[in-house]
């Protein structure tokens, strides 16, 4: 008969949920006696973990809400520390948030829990000497990218590329026709999507950019279309304003629909982030940009030491898809980098449909099985 196991789990954003309930139901179908601790949101939740605590009170961005808030988070996990450290469970796994969970990991492993992380922090990139408290704070590091487990590996550091779950859940081919038709977009010419970030800040560095490099290309090409989903309401409000410039451009505003856009498109203006990864696993040609608030960037600058930023050329390690950041990145230099992948986007599309099949690795059984043999 299986010994009851009690696994705590921290999430700290809507990502951090989607993770933590996929490797729940793994965990539960794989030992069925099984009970869940921790903070986590609506889908955790809905796989049987009590939060301690609304996970919303973790879900803070930047540097200057972060200190904002700093009192409440410490008081936080000063309180979820003696919690768990009276409950024992098994298995300590802290989702990403690693500013929150890896002083969490190093605690509960100083006093003999297991501690795992889930979704490595960007150390290969920069503040790489963070891998040195990685490897006191957990006894195993899951990660979903294959370039961070041989970061890790290098750095004696216990590790598990469990794949993507965005690889599991997106399939290896699409119908661009019939996205086309549920976009009513059927008789178009050829259509570009514009993702300029889900954030207001990136919408405001970017959605100006973008839209006048699309001004550019249809003046260059008038068969063009373009789309551009809003990630939420306030997203909408913040491009409509901006497209009240931009009345000469045959643009689309759709709401959320992002993979749509993607499955209908013949090549995409993207901000660097998870989006790229997205547009990656629909195969589709694309040019990545950013722009960061100048101190941020001259800071960054000295810190990263990764040669490419953007996350389809991290997994190639290549120059694969064309990227701009800051001064580059201007509307000439985007509009003629996409020109070329609606010329000829083969050689990134092919690369795209290996890196696919190497992330698709049926990620939340892969991390279960990784948690339970560490047990």
């Amino acid at each position: 008969m299986e010994r009851h196991l009690k696994v705590a789990l921290v999430a700290g954003e809507a990502s951090g949920d989607i993770l933590g309930a996929g490797l729940m139901q793994a965990l539960r179908e794989q030992h069925p006696d099984i009970e869940f601790i921790g903070v986590g949101g609506p889908l955790m939740q809905a796989q049987g973990l009590q939060s301690f605590f609304p996970m919303e009170r973790l879900a803070v961005m930047g540097l200057v809400e972060v200190l904002g808030r700093l009192r409440e988070l410490l008081r936080r996990r000063r309180e979820l520390t003696t919690y768990l450290l009276q409950q024992q469970p098994d298995v300590f796994i802290g989702i990403d948030a690693p500013d929150f969970n890896l002083d969490l990991e190093l605690k509960l492993r100083e006093q003999g829990i297991k501690t795992v992380h889930y979704v490595s922090p960007s150390v290969w990139a920069w503040r790489q000497k963070r891998v040195f408290k990685i490897r006191q704070a957990c006894d195993l590091m899951l990660c979903l990218l294959p370039f961070e487990a041989q970061f890790y590996q290098e750095h004696q550091v216990p590790v598990h590329f469990v794949g993507h779950p965005l690889a599991d859940s997106i399939a290896l081919e699409h119908d661009r026709e019939a996205a086309r038709q549920q976009l009513q977009l059927s008789g178009a010419g050829p259509v570009v999507a514009l993702l300029p970030g889900s954030r207001g800040g990136e919408v405001a560095r970017l959605g100006e950019l973008f839209l006048a490099t699309a001004r550019l290309l249809h003046q260059r090409d008038p068969s063009l279309h373009f789309v551009l989903p809003a990630a939420n309401a306030m997203r909408r409000a913040q491009l409509e304003t901006l497209l009240e410039n931009f009345t000469d451009v045959p643009v689309t505003l759709l709401d959320g629909q992002s993979r749509l856009a993607l499955q209908a498109c013949d090549a995409v203006l993207i901000a660097s982030g998870t989006a790229t990864l997205e547009a990656m696993l629909f195969k589709r040609p694309m040019v990545v940009a950013y722009r960061l608030a100048w101190l941020t960037y001259r800071i960054l600058k000295l810190m990263v030491k990764s040669r490419y930023f953007a996350l389809p050329n991290l997994l190639a390690d290549e120059a694969l898809v064309p990227e701009f950041i800051q001064h580059a990145a201007t509307a000439e230099n985007l509009a003629g980098a996409i020109e070329q992948q609606l010329a000829d986007g083969s050689r990134q599309t092919a690369r795209f449909l290996e890196l696919h099949q190497l992330m698709r690795r049926d990620a939340s059984r892969q991390a279960a099985r990784a948690v339970l043999e560490l047990l």
